[in-house]
C-alpha cells in the first residue's frame, strides 16, 4: 500500500508539518539528524507526495493542458517533445488532448481544461476561435497560422516564404509542370503554403494549371493516395507536398508507378521530419524548428503563469530549405 504523509512522521518520530517543511525545503530550524531521518523514512519506504492533494492545499496547479490535431503527426510529435522538455525542469506535467481537427472538440477540451484548473494552455488550432469567451480565464498561448491575430502570446512559422522557396529551387531548375499536394480543409500552414505555390508562379510567368493540385489527408498514407491521382493523370516533372509525411506516401506512389525519384519526378517537402534525410533519396525539405517551437510556447507560457501581469511575446520562426537528393535540374 502507499505510504502516507502520516506513516512517514510516525516512522519518523516527528509530526507531519516537519515532515512536510522538510520535504518543502522549509526545515532550516530542525536539526540535521532530524532532516536526515525523515530523508531515510522517504527513501526506504519509497515515498511520492501526492500532488495532486499539495495543489489544493497551495491552489496551485503544476499541469499545463495542450491540444493539438493530431497527436500522430510526427511534426507535433516534436513541439510536444518540446514543450516537455522544459516544462520538466519546472515539475510541470501536460494534459494532451487531441481534437481531430474539430473545432467543436477543441471548444469542448477548452472548458474540459479549465474546469481542471490546469495553470495554463497551449493550443494548436487550425480553426478560428471564440478567444475571448473561451481562454479569458486562464493564461493561454497560440501556435497557429495567423488565424487567431492577436497582440500577444502567438507563435507562427514564416510558411509562405518556405513555401516560396521550393517552387522557386524547382523554377530555377529548369521545371515548370509543378505540381503540389495539399489539404483541402486548410489544415493548419497548408493554406500559406498553397499560396506560395500559386504566387511564384505568377512571379515566374508559368501558368497555373488546377489539374496539377490534389488534396489529401497530410499523412502518410493521404500522400500516397492524393500522389498516385496526382501522378496516374499529369505529366509534371516536379512536386511540392505539403508536408514530409504526404512526401513519403509519394515515394511508394512514384515506385508504383515506376517513376524514379529524381530522375523522372523531382520531390519536395515540409518540415524537415527526423526520417527525411534517411529516405532514398534522401528527401529535399524546407525544415522548420518544430521542438524549438514547443519549448518556446513552454517558456512564454510558463512565464505568464509565473508572472501575470506580463505581455506574452509573439516569436515568428524561420525556416530554412535544405537540398537533399530527391531533386534535379531539367532541360527546359
Amino acid at each position: 500500500m502507499k505510504p502516507t504523509i502520516k506513516d512517514i512522521a510516525q516512522i519518523s518520530g516527528v509530526s507531519i508539518t516537519t515532515v512536510s517543511q522538510i520535504l518543502n525545503n522549509k526545515g532550516q530550524r530542525f536539526s540535521e539528524e532530524t532532516r536526515q531521518r525523515v530523508l531515510k523514512a522517504v527513501k526506504d519506504h519509497d515515498y511520492n507526495p501526492d500532488y495532486f492533494a499539495q495543489n489544493l492545499i497551495k491552489r496551485e496547479s503544476k499541469t499545463i493542458g495542450m491540444i493539438v490535431p493530431d497527436v500522430t503527426d510526427l511534426f507535433f510529435s516534436k513541439v510536444i517533445e518540446g514543450v516537455e522538455a522544459y516544462l520538466t525542469q519546472k515539475d510541470y506535467m501536460i494534459l494532451l488532448c487531441n481534437s481531430n481537427h474539430s473545432n467543436e472538440m477543441e471548444k469542448d477540451y477548452i472548458k474540459q481544461l479549465l474546469n481542471r484548473s490546469v495553470a495554463g494552455i497551449i493550443l494548436a488550432s487550425p480553426n478560428s476561435l471564440e478567444l475571448e469567451t473561451s481562454l479569458q480565464s486562464s493564461p493561454y498561448l497560440l501556435i497557429d497560422r495567423g488565424l487567431n491575430t492577436r497582440n500577444e502570446g502567438n507563435l507562427l512559422v514564416k510558411e509562405y516564404e518556405g513555401g516560396y522557396q521550393s517552387v522557386q529551387y524547382l523554377i530555377d531548375s529548369g521545371h515548370t509542370k509543378i505540381g503540389m499536394l495539399t489539404n483541402e480543409l486548410g489544415y493548419y500552414e497548408m493554406t500559406d503554403r498553397y499560396d506560395a505555390y500559386r504566387q511564384c508562379l505568377k512571379d515566374n510567368q508559368i501558368t497555373y494549371c488546377p489539374e496539377y493540385i490534389e488534396d489529401g489527408p497530410v499523412t502518410i498514407e493521404g500522400g500516397y493516395e492524393a500522389a498516385k491521382r496526382l501522378l496516374s493523370r499529369t505529366n509534371i516533372t516536379a512536386l511540392c507536398c505539403g508536408n514530409d509525411q504526404m512526401a513519403i506516401g509519394t515515394y511508394r506512389a512514384a515506385y508504383e508507378l515506376g517513376l524514379n525519384i529524381p530522375n523522372d519526378l523531382s520531390v519536395i517537402g515540409f518540415d524537415d521530419l527526423e526520417i527525411s534525410s534517411y529516405l532514398n533519396p534522401p528527401l529535399t525539405t524546407v525544415a522548420q524548428p518544430a521542438f524549438e517551437i514547443g519549448y518556446t510556447a513552454a517558456t512564454y507560457l510558463f512565464q505568464s503563469i509565473k508572472n501575470p501581469g506580463i505581455k506574452i511575446p509573439n516569436k515568428t520562426f524561420e525556416t530554412e530549405f535544405i537540398i537533399r537528393g530527391s531533386t534535379k535540374s531539367v532541360d527546359r
